[in-house]
């Protein structure tokens, strides 16, 4: 579908008059419970995390800003930006810092994808089903390892039950898009039997290519209309059940992700045909031992694989991950006033990426396995809370032919929040945080196709040490909220890939050209430097959760340079965020305007061959109507993004100079509650 500009504007502006004239109605206040961070080991509120600072995006917000990826839900996020790889695969970048150091989580658990190892990796989990999204700026690596040095995101679908529901209770939701010629199923119900909880869920996604606006390549030498390999087909299903009694309860869960999407490259085009099984087990105990107060443990089992299709057809490399994870946490009773948790957590799994055209593997055949134990402790002192906490950490890589390595990591922090009226409050949070090298960073050595490199790890890697400093001051009561953070780091063996010359892709140097007409790709040689990141979120709201007219605003900036090499490649551009609508029983209504600046800091040509990326403007808006039949609210809704059609180009983008992101997209949809 293809609509003018000013037809859609209208649209926009009468759609936010029609939810203005609405307010005649009666209105029914909202009450909502305090938005707890389940990844917090304490289950604070957004305002109350001090390990890492925290949002929660969940309810209506959540399904007005859903996406295709994890990074496309979330780039209109304080904090957060997306590699904007595809609609498939877009990862969150956590101010400035992406890959390996940003952990994707489920439940509190690894998401036991190999989205970590490269841009065009998708996150397994399921997005259309999820019940909250939890960001973590800043290092959790205290409390999820050593891939949370720059933060962690935390995916909550609820798939094992923690309490009973006497009647069928759920959601199912349908929707359409326009730029993408997309249509969306998911649906969720939990339903108790004695006690015996119970849960399904499942959603399916088809899109296509989407509309561009102008041109492909950022020269003009590429397509125009829709973006070639830009389509998608994503599948889940899971269940799970769960005994609830009064000493806690036992769960488990099953879930099947199916995936296949396109990756628009710069000279080549593939697909990705994904796939991943997932076995979870929960288990809370209350009043385990005397003097504690609870014992949680979870196990995660995942089976995950995925084939590179070269040119959408041809198999080329197939990566693999077979996991295994255990978390063991037990809470203690106060003891002088000290509230707080003891853990155990370890991994195991074995990686691979096999190059099917009998070269040598991409990523070979690894083992790793990391043991982990913890301590979090927090207590009130006065108007002050103070936190503190410390995680030793063994890591072990094991591969085929290759080097061994073993790595001692150790992380510490610690935080104070001062509420020194009441709603406002000032924190300070120092840590000091490690990662190990990853298993390509340290042993790649092949072809990888969709980046159109060829990886060259280093099994010398020396482990990174990020010392961290955050700053915030906050206000949390009343109608008008606001916080605010600096933060840096400084991060030294920081691991990064650096652009080198053209090779074949047998590893040989073009003479002048490859073997059968192929065409070279560039060398990706992982180095390390000392680095430093910079940045601040500000974010302000008024009457958000409530009825009438509400409004956010944010700002945020990241900086990040390499000591001696000048700029991190990959940087986000400086961005300004406005959102403004109304609500009531009704109605609910907003339009957005997002702005990113120009991002000409870019890195050295020794470093990488990215070049300046233009600003930006994105404008987008909602409207939806809720409707009662008995025990059912329906609610229908039309979501438009990019109304302006700008051509926007993410700087965190490996390929933002071949792939633009989606033109004016428009989308429709019902949604029951029950």
């Amino acid at each position: 579908m293809i609509f003018q500009r000013s037809a859609l504007a209208r649209a926009a502006l009468c759609a936010l008059s029609a939810a203005a004239v609405g307010a005649h109605a009666h209105q029914v206040p909202k009450t909502l419970a305090p938005v707890v961070v389940t990844a917090d080991p304490f289950g604070s509120s957004e305002s109350g995390t001090i390990l890492a600072p925290a949002r929660v995006v969940s309810g209506d917000e959540l399904r007005d800003k859903l996406g295709g990826s994890l990074g496309e839900t979330l780039i209109r996020e304080p904090g957060v930006n997306a590699s904007g790889f595809s609609t498939g695969s877009s990862r969150p970048v956590i101010r400035g810092l992406e890959g390996p150091r940003v952990k994707i989580l489920q439940d509190g658990m690894g998401s036991g994808d190999l989205s970590a190892i490269s841009n065009d990796h998708a996150v397994g989990s399921a997005l259309l089903t999820a019940q909250q999204i939890e960001i973590l700026r800043g290092p959790a690596t205290l409390l999820y390892g050593s891939g949370a040095i720059g933060g962690a995101i935390n995916i909550v679908n609820g798939r094992i039950p923690i309490q009973l529901e006497p009647r069928p209770t759920g959601e199912a939701e349908l929707r359409a898009g326009s730029a993408d010629r997309s249509g969306a199923l998911a649906f969720s119900a939990d339903r108790s039997v004695g006690n015996i909880g119970l849960h399904v869920d499942g959603s399916l996604l088809r899109a296509g290519d989407y509309r561009i606006p102008g041109n492909s390549a950022v020269d003009g030498s590429g397509g125009t209309g829709r973006l070639p390999f830009s389509g998608s087909r994503d599948d889940n299903l899971g269940v799970g059940a769960s005994l609830i009694q009064s000493w806690g309860h036992v769960g488990a869960s099953l879930a099947q992700t199916d995936k296949l999407y396109g990756i628009h490259g710069r000279d080549e085009n593939a697909k990705i045909d994904l796939a991943q099984t997932r076995f979870d087990i929960d288990s809370l105990v209350r009043s385990p031992l005397p003097g504690f107060d609870a014992l949680r443990v979870k196990l995660g089992r995942n089976n995950y694989r995925h084939t590179e299709l070269e040119d959408g057809t041809e198999p080329h490399v197939r990566f693999s991950n077979r996991s295994l994870e255990s978390r063991w946490e037990l809470s203690h009773l106060p003891l002088a006033g000290w509230r707080g948790k003891l853990g155990l957590q370890t991994d195991n799994a074995t990686v691979q990426a096999l190059n099917l055209e009998g070269e040598d593997p991409t990523v070979p055949r690894t083992r790793s396995a990391s043991t982990a134990a913890f301590v979090v402790e927090e207590k009130d002192f006065g108007s002050v809370r103070l936190n503190a906490g410390a995680r030793l950490e063994q890591v072990n890589r094991r591969p085929i032919a290759e080097t061994r390595r073993n790595f001692t990591l150790a992380s510490t922090s610690v935080g104070a929040l001062w509420t020194y009226t009441p709603g406002y409050a000032l924190g300070l949070t120092g840590s000091l945080a490690q990662r190990a090298p990853t298993a390509e960073e340290l042993y790649s050595g092949g072809v990888h196709h969709p980046t159109e490199t060829f990886d060259r790890g280093d099994s010398a890697l020396r482990k990174e040490t990020s010392q961290n400093l955050d700053l915030s001051w906050q206000k949390t009561e009343d109608r008008l909220r606001w916080r605010a953070n600096l933060f840096q780091n400084k991060i030294s063996n920081f691991v990064f890939g650096r652009i080198g010359n053209e090779v074949c892709e047998d590893g040989s140097t073009p003479s002048p050209g490859c073997a059968g007409g192929e065409d070279p790709l560039r060398t990706r040689n992982f180095s390390q430097a000392d680095a430093t990141l910079r940045g601040y979120e500000v974010d302000v709201s008024y009457n958000l959760y409530e009825v009438g007219w509400f409004g956010r605003a944010f700002a945020d900036s990241s900086r990040g340079k390499l000591n001696n090499l000048g700029n991190l490649p990959l940087q986000p551009a400086n961005r300004v965020g406005v959102t403004v609508g109304y609500q009531d029983n009704t109605w609910r209504s907003s339009l957005s305007v997002l702005n990113a600046s120009a991002q000409n800091r870019i890195a050295g040509a020794d470093v990488s061959d990215e070049r300046v990326t233009r600003g930006y403007t994105r404008v987008d808006a909602s409207l939806s109507w809720r409707q009662r039949h008995g025990t059912t609210d329906l609610t229908w809704f039309l979501l438009a993004r990019n109304l302006l059609n700008e051509e926007i180009r993410l700087s965190t983008s490996l390929l933002k100079d071949y792939v633009p992101q989606a033109g004016r997209h428009l989308m429709v949809g019902v949604r029951a509650r029950f």
